[in-house]
């Protein structure tokens, strides 16, 4: 029996047409676009402020563009799995929500909390599924609304975040492309350095709560780079050297894009140029689990058929890893 592996078919994105600006961010909270870009690398961000409207809009928007691009039959998806943050509601899913909302009928949908590297585990995730030999269509989203989170009265904080998602179709194959490797790792020591502090179980929502800002990203912002800086360029150096890939059979790098010079300080460390990393975090900033989906639906027209990517990410937790995938088609043909 052949080996089966998962390989991605297709890539679908949505980000809002709002545009939250470093000029209009100033007029909100003491800060400027030389500071912010100096410092962070974020230009402008996306921001759903339509009410009524949350994550799962962001998702149905990235998923039906990329059922749209694939011609998939809703019939024949098996699973929706959403990587978010930033859920509708606690309870249900995010992922059944797009059930609804894309006409599945013979799927099973749920969630993904791995904070910033929620898409990362969830390609791995996915894939394992689709090597099994049970499932041939999975739809993975990375989704978040952090402007749902975010204190923009907070000058460290909210120029980071914007809103968005992307999807992919993963599917089975005999041929050597796909999802090739992954090292993830969690350990748990992030829990003091960024958080959320009310809102779960722990601690309720309440109105000493509300009145306290404890609804919002709370971030060390020195340490959480450091740890950043370190895991993702250890992790990416490991994937690479795993599986025989050099600075010059590396086609493409996706780190998350969390901020400029942490991601600098990735591609140094794989001696990877400039040119051969992914990077809109000026035009879009952190969409935390959206952003690895986000680059590649962005750039998708850049990537051939046998391309070798390695994607990184480090989020809350802390959470962080590498994941190598050999790229499955020529994007110029799809866009």
């Amino acid at each position: 029996m052949e080996k089966i592996n998962a390989v991605i078919t297709g890539v679908g994105g949505y980000v809002p047409n709002y545009v939250l600006t470093n000029d209009e961010l100033s007029n909100m909270v003491d800060t400027n676009d030389e500071w912010i870009m100096t410092r962070i690398g974020v230009k402008e961000r996306r921001i759903l402020n339509e009410e009524g409207l949350g994550t799962s809009y962001l998702a149905r928007k990235a998923a039906k563009q990329l059922m749209q691009r694939t011609g998939a039959n809703p019939d024949d998806i098996d699973a929706v799995i959403v990587a978010t943050s930033t859920p509708d509601y606690h309870f249900p899913s995010t992922a059944s929500i797009l059930c609804d909302k894309l006409g599945l009928k013979n799927a099973f949908a749920f969630d993904l909390q791995a904070a910033c590297s929620g898409f990362l585990f969830l390609m791995e995730t996915a894939a394992n599924f689709i090597r099994s030999g049970k499932y041939k269509k999975i739809i993975i989203v990375g989704a978040d609304k952090m402007s749902s989170m975010v204190d923009y009265t907070d000058r460290a904080t909210c120029p980071i975040f914007g809103d968005g998602a992307a999807a992919f179709m993963l599917e089975p194959t005999n041929e050597d492309v796909g999802v090739m490797d992954a090292i993830l790792r969690t350990d748990g020591k992030g829990l003091p350095f960024l958080h959320m502090k009310a809102g779960g179980s722990v601690c309720p929502p309440s109105y000493f709560t509300v009145d306290n800002h404890m609804h919002y990203i709370y971030q060390e912002g020195r340490t959480v780079f450091k740890y950043a800086v370190s895991n993702m360029s250890d992790v990416s150096a490991a994937i690479a050297a795993k599986n025989n890939l050099t600075n010059e059979t590396i086609d493409w790098v996706v780190p998350h894009q969390a901020n400029l010079r942490i991601i600098d300080a990735v591609a140094n460390r794989l001696g990877v140029p400039h040119e051969k990393v992914l990077i809109n975090i000026e035009r879009y900033g952190n969409t935390s689990a959206g952003t690895l989906p986000l680059c590649i639906w962005d750039f998708e027209n850049k990537l051939k058929k046998g391309d070798n990517i390695i994607f990184t990410a480090f989020g809350a937790g802390f959470t962080w890893g590498a994941v190598y995938v050999k790229w499955g088609y020529n994007g110029a043909d799809r866009v």
